[in-house]
């Protein structure tokens, strides 16, 4: 069928629905297998719930399901890609087709790195206004059927709920029925999907007619009482805020300031001003909603996306508040799901562009410290995948070292870590620098390393002991501890901790000479793993009835 493969190569399409018969008629399908996501949403401290305020990221670009509906990737050159994942809360798929299902590699990314996904219902023009009346104006059997029709859709297909969009005018009939159909929608969404959420778009008015506000008030509260948030428009100024502020109440992380990188109307700042808006929305505690950030890729155009991409989020950077990893295995090789090459073991198996979000692997934090530190990613030279991260650096004059953070950790340390990391150094002299890995604890008295009598470290920083070779019974698993290839060096550790918790995983860069003269290096990380070592050493689960369908051979 055409909605689910490519009428031009039969490959696995990413798909939306439109209008509300399809969405009424929509039901599992064996032809779906390939749209369902793979990778539960992985757990992130503070979670979702927690009260500080949120970013949420909505992606709107030239229509959507462009080259990210290939299921399975594509040969494309130069694609977009999203990878600052551990500064934003929620990441909504935007189209203006009335169900809007998140291509499945998106899902998967976002999960990987702990973000839950949303998808959007959207009614607009007088086609959503024939729309509306048909299902909101009659009897609670007609929304109830599109709520729950929405609810099976985000279970069916693993994403995590709704941003709810409508953009036309209601008569009375049916916008006295959009704040049941809302609850209904939200309640259903709860009980299908943990941790699933309802979010409304600032549009509509409680009296039914289509006037963005800005702003929470008393025209559309009656909306944000009946769901998870509010996604207010994005001409707004101080003053709206500040009476946002007040309304919300407790629930003020619960509405998403809109900001429109592309800058359109009235506001306050977007493009590589979009600082400014996020400053003020910040100061007043409320949530952000950062929309089309594509404005990156579409408008200062795709040649030197990376670039430009760690530049605007390096800017935000202050303003997002962070998330930590709280469960191991923790192991990434960095890649962003795409590549001018395919590398295996820091060989290029492959040449040729290529673009799968599904395999991008966990990312790290993305430090930049103007003119002393800069990570990105290299396109040109990977241990695994299509890319390796890139640590551009200076120590300091009569300074030893230089601690990079990669990740923030929260959680309880098992007794024994293993950590792995494959590295190399470019530049002059990489011979004038050595390479490690530092993990950092919280304060607590009873933290130690090793046995009772080791004293604690100072100030919670531990350097694990370098294994020169693999432990007995592990050598496959910590390949990695041999020597490298391609120019690689690998390294292998363990830490013996007790009553820990982790805070951090930087890499530290060291010279072997303290100097008067500031050293610049470049380092890049092709992978890094820590690894309890309690399960590494348990066999792993056997794989039971696995069966393979839909064999076509061409």
């Amino acid at each position: 069928p055409a909605r689910h493969f490519d009428t031009r190569t039969t490959e696995p399409i990413s798909f939306f629905l439109s209008g509300l018969e399809e969405l009424l008629a929509w039901q599992p399908n064996s032809n779906d297998d390939f749209n369902v996501s793979a990778v539960p949403l992985a757990k992130r401290q503070p979670p979702l719930r927690s009260k500080r305020p949120r970013t949420l990221v909505c992606h709107d670009m030239r229509g959507g399901y462009l080259e990210d509906r290939f299921i399975q990737g594509s040969a494309t050159r130069n694609p977009y890609v999203f990878y600052h994942w551990r500064y934003i809360d929620i990441f909504v798929y935007f189209s203006h087709h009335t169900v809007t299902i998140p291509p499945v590699c998106w899902t998967n990314a976002a999960h990987r790195n702990g973000v839950p996904v949303l998808g959007t219902f959207i009614t607009e023009w007088t086609d959503g206004e024939k729309l509306c009346e048909a299902f909101l104006a009659g009897g609670e059997e007609a929304y109830h059927a599109v709520s729950e029709q929405l609810a099976r859709i985000a279970q069916h297909y693993r994403f995590d709920g709704w941003l709810v969009n409508i953009e036309n005018t209601l008569s009375a009939a049916a916008v006295g029925n959009l704040p049941p159909f809302l609850r209904h929608l939200t309640a259903q969404v709860h009980s299908a999907v943990p941790g699933g959420l309802v979010i409304w778009y600032d549009s509509v008015l409680q009296n039914g007619t289509l006037r963005w506000q800005n702003e929470l008030n008393e025209e559309n509260r009656v909306f944000f009482d009946t769901c998870d948030g509010l996604f207010t428009n994005y001409n707004w100024k101080e003053e709206h805020l500040e009476r946002t502020r007040v309304l919300a109440g407790p629930r003020h992380t619960d509405v998403y300031v809109g900001v429109d990188v592309f800058a359109r109307g009235d506001v306050i700042g977007g493009g590589f001003d979009t600082d400014k808006s996020l400053r003020l929305i910040r100061q007043h505690g409320l949530s952000a909603a950062i929309f089309a950030p594509g404005w990156v890729y579409e408008h200062l155009g795709e040649e030197n996306f990376l670039h430009n991409e760690n530049k605007f989020w390096g800017l935000l950077a202050e303003y997002l508040p962070t998330h930590s990893i709280c469960t191991l295995p923790l192991a990434t090789s960095f890649s962003l799901g795409m590549g001018t090459s395919r590398f295996l073991a820091g060989k290029e198996e492959e040449a040729g562009p290529w673009y799968d979000l599904s395999a991008q692997e966990i990312q790290p934090l993305y430090p930049e410290r103007e003119g002393r530190l800069s990570t990105s990613c290299c396109l040109q030279d990977a241990w695994c995948g299509g890319s390796s991260l890139r640590v551009q650096g200076t120590i300091p004059p009569g300074e030893e070292r230089m601690a990079i953070r990669l990740f923030s950790l929260q959680m309880p340390v098992p007794p024994k870590l293993y950590l792995t990391l494959l590295y190399k150094l470019e530049g002059p002299h990489p011979d004038e620098f050595t390479v490690a890995l530092e993990l950092t604890t919280w304060d607590s008295g009873t933290c130690h390393e090793g046995n009772v009598t080791s004293l604690p470290e100072p100030n919670g920083r531990h350097h694990p002991r370098f294994l020169p070779a693999p432990p007995p019974g592990l050598a496959k698993l910590l390949a990695t501890c041999n020597p490298g290839s391609h120019g690689w060096t690998s390294r292998c550790y363990e830490l013996d901790l007790q009553d820990c918790s982790l805070r951090d995983l930087s890499l530290l860069v060291s010279r072997h000479q303290p100097s008067p003269q500031e050293m610049p290096f470049t380092c890049l990380l092709g992978e890094v793993r820590v690894l309890d070592a309690a399960s590494v050493a348990a066999s792993p689960p056997q794989v039971q009835s696995l069966t393979a369908s839909q064999l076509w051979w061409q």
